[in-house]
Formats: structure tokens, C-alpha cells, sequence
């Protein structure tokens, strides 16, 4: 797509080509039959990567148990990030206070409690408490296309509310999981810059919240924990993280009990390809119209 950077202009092409459909909410809308095709054709090709690692796959929805949210501190270090659910525990007199809000436009919120789910704000985490207990010799790998939600509204398009990202987890020792991570990493590289999308890697950090979370962040960057892969979508000077590739140390190996034969507490890591900001920067570099995309691109995604 030729052109200078502009969100405005790059999301107003994405609807007017019927890739996106606004629905009125910012960082939110329905995707049209071709994105969809694209979406599914490059997941395809991470599958066929993988092909000969052996993960398992499992599927989940997307709200996991608060419980589970609550026990990884998530609201430590994210709590602007969090979607928790509520809903409406009265009877019928608070249901008609409730209604009469409502229609007289009033605020409603307060009416609703807390329920035992939020919604999932990282694909990685509804697997750590299936690995409780001793891991095998070679520890696991499994794999999810999991819906993720990050409470992040904005009218720039690939800053999304509700994404998907095709997500691998890896436990096992130190050595193991590292390694694992690495190879990801060159993988992830590669297959994108094979699609003709000018990808590059970078250390990263997480969106810590507040004063404290400048200093999680440095740290970090400092131990090289998180990896990015960088595309030009919205930006050239900045361009869009793509990928993410993540050493936890012994975090979720402590918080839920992984232990690996040896009885010493399991690393584990995890990756993302976001598959929807991957779309993007197809449509970004290649076009709107998957027609007239390079005919080396459109021989992996159309074999």
C-alpha cells in the first residue's frame, strides 16, 4: 500500500475494502471473509512450522477464572489491562431499578457484582494450571489459538480490545525452555520476512503499570526476558509489535506448582504471533486486494 503512515487513512482502507466492519466501539470491529481467509492461511503456515514439535493442542474460551488472574498478580503489574465480568445477582425489585436506569440513561454498574471469570488477557495463562505436578523428561509444549481482551479502546487499528494470537507455552528446565525460545525466535523471523513483510527483532518489556512498572520494564530489558518482533503498520519510526517471545524464569513454575523430574521448580516461556496485527501488516505492505500481492507471498498463503 503506497503512501505515508496514517491510522486514520490505513483503517479507513481496511473498511472501505470490507476487511473490517466498525462496530461502534473503538478498538473493536467484525472482520470481513478475506481477512478471515488470510487470518486462517497464516495460521496455517505457524501450524506447519511446528508440525514437527508434537505439541499438544487444547482450546479454551475466552474468560478464564478469576481466580487463576488473581494468583499470577496479574492486577500487580496490569490493572489498567483488566476486563473482569459482572453481572446482575438480584431479584426482581433490583431488576426493575436496574431497567429504569437503563432506559432513563442513567449509570448502571454498581447494580452488577463480580463473577467468578474475567476475560483472558493473555493467551498463555489458562494452560500453567493443567502443568501442576512433576513434568515429563522433556518437559511440554502445547499449543491454542486463544481470544485475548485488553481493556486498551483506541481508534487505531491494531490497537485492539478483543484479538486473537496463536500462542505456544514451554516448560521444562532452564536450559530446555531457552533454547525452545530461541529457535521460536528465528522461526517467527523468518516466516515473516519470507511473506515480504519487513520484520526485524528487538528486546522488549511488558506495559507495566505506574512508577514502579518503569522499573519492572528496565529489568526486564536488562535479562533480555522478552523479545518482539517489530513491522511497520501505523509507523515507520515505530512500527507494530507482531510476535512476542517471553522467558517467565520460575514465575508460573512457582505459582502453580511445576516441577521438573529432578524435584527443582520449572521455567517456562511462552510466544504469540497476533494473528490480526499480522493481517495487517500484509494488507499494509502488500495492498488491500490479496490479488495483487507479490506471487512469491501468495504461493505460501495459496499453495
Amino acid at each position: 500500500m503506497a503512501g505515508e503512515y496514517d491510522p486514520q487513512t490505513f483503517y479507513d482502507g481496511l473498511v472501505r475494502h470490507g476487511l473490517i466492519v466498525p462496530v461502534g466501539v473503538p478498538g473493536a470491529f467484525g472482520r470481513g471473509a478475506v481477512f478471515e481467509d488470510v487470518l486462517e492461511r497464516f495460521n496455517a503456515l505457524v501450524s506447519q512450522l511446528a508440525r514437527d514439535d508434537h505439541a499438544e493442542v487444547y482450546t479454551f474460551p475466552p474468560v478464564i477464572s478469576r481466580a487463576v488472574l488473581e494468583k499470577v498478580k496479574y492486577l500487580d503489574s496490569f490493572p489498567h489491562l483488566c476486563g473482569a465480568v459482572y453481572s446482575f445477582f438480584g431479584k426482581e425489585p433490583e431488576a426493575k431499578a436496574l431497567a429504569a436506569r437503563v432506559n432513563e440513561g442513567q449509570p448502571w454498574g454498581d447494580l452488577l457484582g463480580i463473577t467468578d471469570v474475567v476475560m483472558n488477557p493473555a493467551a498463555c495463562y489458562p494452560v500453567y494450571p493443567s502443568f501442576s505436578g512433576t513434568l515429563p523428561q522433556a518437559g511440554r509444549q502445547v499449543t491454542m489459538l486463544n481470544w485475548v481482551y485488553r481493556h486498551e479502546p483506541s481508534n487505531e487499528p491494531t490497537r485492539m480490545q478483543s484479538f486473537r494470537v496463536r500462542e505456544f507455552v514451554r516448560a521444562g528446565t532452564p536450559a530446555q525452555v531457552l533454547a525452545w525460545r530461541d529457535l521460536w525466535l528465528q522461526r517467527g523471523l523468518s516466516l515473516l520476512v519470507a511473506l515480504g513483510l519487513p520484520a526485524r527483532a528487538e528486546v522488549a518489556a511488558d506495559p507495566f503499570f505506574g512508577r514502579g512498572g518503569k522499573l519492572l520494564a528496565i529489568n526486564q530489558k536488562d535479562q533480555q526476558l522478552k523479545f518482539e518482533v517489530l513491522v511497520p503498520v501505523i509507523s515507520a519510526a515505530e512500527p507494530t509489535a507482531v510476535c512476542s517471545f517471553n522467558f517467565h524464569q520460575e514465575h508460573f513454575g512457582t505459582t502453580f506448582g511445576i516441577r521438573t523430574p529432578d524435584g527443582h521448580t520449572a521455567s517456562t516461556a511462552c510466544l504469540g504471533f497476533g494473528l490480526e496485527r499480522i493481517v495487517m501488516a500484509l494488507f499494509r505492505t502488500h495492498g488491500f486486494d490479496p490479488e495483487g500481492w507479490p506471487a512469491q507471498v501468495r504461493r505460501q498463503l495459496w499453495p
